[in-house]
């Protein structure tokens, strides 16, 4: 097997480049640091380059620097000095990305972040962060809206620290009490961000407000409907989108497609409609490199997700009905021609099953 993209270690030390032959030390090395999964270069697409919507240095720096703050709000006697540096550096990182988000506006989410047990908390607010940018930009908001936004959702999980680590990674279910303690965790984040100069007082409201529910069924205070402020909303639904496609040590992650209909549901239940538009707007239903079964019986690498078109996206064939070899492999953009549609996502044991001729996937 190659390596097709990069991985990365806790504190953003490259672990094996892309286009490495993994052998069994590699993998036994990346087990015992936590590494879950990584992406594999199958070879039905040699000449797909997946594009994230940010770049890896940007992504290690803002996780690196998530790392710093939580670690110096959780001491047991925070430097309030050192808190407002390590704050004003995430403001930096903040408009950086929003920077890169604005110069890359026709890419999709196409990738899922490899994250170790150890990163996770942090990497997950990274993501999130760039995942509610993206929605935020969607929505039409001017640079100021979205850097609260983006500091909101970086932050969203800080009162977390406040959470002993045997709860926040149990691998079983949780009990009452347990889970009683988990929920306190934005009331937290609120009183953490309130606290400081640095964070306003929106953002700070995105981390009281990131699990209360459209419908009234969130939390800390069961808010309903409007009240929930939409940048709020916003990092809800990426939050949850994001937790939802990662592995976490209670179950492994759902592929992008399932995740993608669990939000699509939620619409004007979990969040208003107008946000879970926005924010799947941006997503690819089936993400470059996935392996698909054509209602015509075709087997096809999907290539790309055109803006706007998430359920159609621009397919390789490289299979007939019959399991042929398509040749030459006929390239179709399924937005243009409806009489075609994915029809479902193949499992690893049938892609396994099929001749290795030509994409990238995830193990």
């Amino acid at each position: 097997m190659k390596v097709a993209r990069p991985v990365y270690g806790p504190h953003g030390q490259l672990l094996l480049n892309a286009g490495v032959v993994l052998k069994a030390a590699y993998i036994r090395r990346l087990k015992t640091l936590g590494v879950p999964a990584l992406y594999i270069d199958e070879g039905w697409a040699p000449d797909l380059q997946v594009e994230d919507v940010i770049s890896d240095a940007t992504r290690l720096k803002a996780v690196e620097q998530v790392r710093r703050l939580l670690a110096e709000q959780a001491a047991e006697k925070p430097v309030v000095g050192k808190t407002m540096i390590l704050t004003r550096e995430i403001a930096t990182t903040i408009n950086e990305i929003i920077d890169e988000l604005f110069s890359h506006q026709s890419l999709m989410v196409n990738l899922t972040d490899i994250r170790t047990l150890d990163t996770y908390t942090f990497a997950h607010s990274v993501n999130v962060c760039v995942l509610a940018l993206l929605a935020g930009i969607g929505l039409g908001y001017d640079r100021a809206k979205l850097f609260h936004l983006g500091m909101g959702a970086i932050l969203h999980d800080i009162g977390k620290i406040r959470i002993p680590a045997t709860i926040l990674n149990k691998p079983g279910p949780l009990t009452e009490e347990e889970w009683a303690e988990i929920k306190r965790h934005p009331e937290y984040g609120w009183e953490i961000l309130q606290e400081n100069p640095e964070v306003s007082h929106l953002s700070a409201l995105v981390a009281w407000q990131h699990h209360e529910r459209y419908h009234g069924g969130g939390y800390p205070r069961g808010l309903r409907g409007e009240e929930i402020n939409e940048l709020a909303q916003i990092t809800g639904v990426a939050d949850m989108y994001d937790a939802l496609t990662a592995d976490r040590p209670y179950r492994g992650a759902y592929p992008p497609h399932e995740a993608y209909e669990m939000i699509a549901g939620g619409g004007d239940f979990l969040f208003s409609f107008r946000v879970v538009r926005a924010f799947l707007h941006h997503i690819a239903v089936y993400p470059a490199g996935t392996i698909v079964a054509l209602n015509t019986g075709e087997i096809a690498v999907v290539l790309e997700t055109l803006k706007g078109y998430s359920l159609y996206p621009r397919v390789r064939v490289l299979f007939d009905a019959g399991r042929r070899p398509v040749v030459p492999p006929l390239e179709i953009l399924l937005a243009e021609e409806r009489t075609r549609v994915v029809a479902r996502v193949l499992g690893p044991e049938e892609v396994a099953e099929l001749p290795r001729s030509t994409g990238t996937t995830e193990v």
